[in-house]
């Protein structure tokens, strides 16, 4: 991995340089790196080049006009930890007959590359996620053929994480979501002296679609970052490049138990969140003078098994999606101390969009098929 890296210290500036310091890189990296100089304009630059493994002529040219830069202003300038071999080349380099910097690019220009850079970011996401959920789904059925290959201990310790510790808040939000959609819709029904169809509406809406997509935010931004801020401090510590130093897959060995995990716990939590939901809307037709009796006697003419197990079919799709994207954004943790919250906070951000995108596609296959 190349990477510039500018830091500011007491007495000026700190660049550190990782990995490749070619075209590509100093191409990716030229313009933030001067126009952040030119912002701070430290009084002394300092490189730190003891990371460094390969040096060429963009590089040279970059370290280069960093030193004219500040020799012009009457600035300092110092390279430490640089390879002989390297300091050698840099020595026996000039920029004589190198054209100037050019003008910075056109307003236009510049949302142009960003959106250009933007879209491109994206698809390349989209395409390590698909390929991820590809190997993901490959060694999960390798995994379950050969059980004796899975973590169990590990699984239901992180069923218990994700599944019973998460039983309150499902509640919580479940009766809640229940009373609230009572309410409002006992507001809307008694313009027509229909309150009782109340029940028939809250016990379809959260059977099929309010109860999964309520349940599976919760795992999203509960469970979903949890695993992301794991692996993430893993690999930050290291401990990822020593499983590869076993022979040991990480994918097999820690998010495969993850979304077995998560596929148990989902469709169960969401089983709470229907329960509690159509409590909270008992009380709400209790207040409008209906009995408990008659109130789940509709609940149970206007929803069936098809209408439930509709909604549980999503919940484990959903499990699969949050776990395996907890896991890649985890897998995927850059280096730095913030590195492991924009793990968990991309983890959560994903999540969503992947859950509403999901559940749509469902509406339109339930749609197609009459459910």
């Amino acid at each position: 991995m190349s990477a510039i890296e500018v830091q500011k210290k007491d007495d000026g500036a700190l660049i550190i340089l990782t990995g490749r310091l070619d075209t590509e890189c100093v191409g990716r990296n030229w313009s933030a790196v001067f126009q952040q100089l030119k912002r701070s304009a430290p009084d002394k630059i300092t490189v730190d080049a003891s990371a460094l493994k390969n040096l060429d002529g963009a590089g040279i040219a970059f370290l280069l006009s960093i030193q004219r830069t500040q020799e012009e202003s009457n600035r300092s300038f110092e390279i430490i930890h640089l390879k002989p071999s390297f300091q050698q080349l840099l020595e026996d380099s000039t920029l004589e007959g190198l054209a100037v910097a050019s003008a910075p690019p056109s307003s236009f220009r510049q949302v142009a590359e960003d959106l250009g850079r933007g879209g491109y970011g994206v698809m390349d996401d989209m395409k390590q996620q698909i390929s991820f959920l590809g190997e993901l789904a490959y060694k999960l059925v390798t995994s379950l053929l050969k059980p004796h290959q899975i973590r169990w201990r590990e699984f239901w310790f992180l069923a218990e994480k994700a599944g019973a510790d998460a039983i309150n808040i499902t509640i919580l939000l479940g009766f809640l979501i229940g009373l609230i959609l009572a309410f409002q819709s006992a507001v809307a029904m008694s313009q027509f002296g229909a309150q009782i169809y109340v029940a028939d509406l809250i016990a379809l809406t959260m059977f099929k679609e309010m109860a999964p997509l309520i349940t599976a935010f919760i795992l999203a931004s509960r469970s979903g970052s949890a695993f992301a801020a794991e692996i993430g401090t893993m690999k930050v510590n290291e401990e990822l490049d020593a499983l590869h130093t076993f022979g040991i897959d990480p994918v097999r060995f820690l998010a495969v138990p993850r979304v077995m995990a998560l596929v148990l716990a989902l469709p169960l939590l969401t089983l709470f969140n229907n329960l509690f939901a159509l409590f909270g809307a008992q009380a709400v037709m209790a207040m409008e003078g209906f009995s408990p009796i008659v109130f789940w006697d509709r609940c149970r003419a206007a929803a069936d098994l098809t209408d439930l197990f509709s909604g549980l079919v999503k919940t484990v799709v959903f499990g699969y999606f949050i776990a395996a994207i907890g896991c890649l954004r985890g897998l995927h943790t850059g280096k730095g101390a913030s590195a492991v919250g924009d793990s968990a906070t991309s983890a959560v951000v994903t999540c969503i969009i992947m859950i509403v995108v999901v559940d749509g596609i469902f509406a339109v296959v339930y749609y197609s098929l009459g459910i």
